[in-house]
């Protein structure tokens, strides 16, 4: 039985770069494409592109929030969740963590650096069936909550050593 050879933490590095690049580039795209708050309908009773700008967490959470104050704890905790992602990063996951934490660390520098340039960050994905719709989200949010799938996996399966290995 052949076992494949565990990622280098440069391939995670690569895939988080992966990550914020799409991410950075679909906003661009959408940016160009939608002027702010204009919806284009792709999948009518399902699927809307619609330019909007988010103050807040991911999926709108603490947008009604908007001091100063609410931006500069958003970025600080950005800051240090990527400090964490970073360190556990560093200490060689198992590749499932790995994974996850790639996928973590894209969105996260997706989403900080539209809110450091911007002060907000663009979302565009709208999804909605029938009264039910989803807050509009963006790429690098999917990344995050994929991400932080792949690390709950990896926790649930009980391996030793899910975010350090040895």
């Amino acid at each position: 039985m052949s076992v494949l050879p565990m990622p280098s933490r440069a391939s995670y590095l690569l895939l988080a770069g992966a990550v914020f690049l799409l991410d950075q580039t679909s906003k661009w795209v959408v940016g160009q494409a939608l002027a702010l708050g204009e919806t284009r309908r792709v999948f009518p009773e399902l699927f809307n592109l619609t330019h909007l700008r988010n103050p807040g967490a991911a999926f709108g959470l603490l947008s009604n929030h908007d001091s100063p104050w609410m931006a500069a704890f958003l970025i600080a905790f950005s800051v240090a969740a990527l400090a964490l992602v970073a360190t556990l990063l560093w200490r060689g996951p198992a590749r499932l963590a790995g994974v996850g934490l790639g996928l973590v660390l894209g969105g996260a520098l997706g989403n900080l650096f539209d809110r450091l340039r911007a002060g907000s960050v663009m979302d565009f994905l709208d999804f909605h069936l029938g009264s039910y719709h989803w807050p509009a989200f963006n790429l690098a949010d999917s990344a995050i909550v994929v991400g932080a799938a792949a690390l709950a996996a990896e926790v649930l399966r009980g391996r030793r050593g899910a975010l350090r290995e040895g």
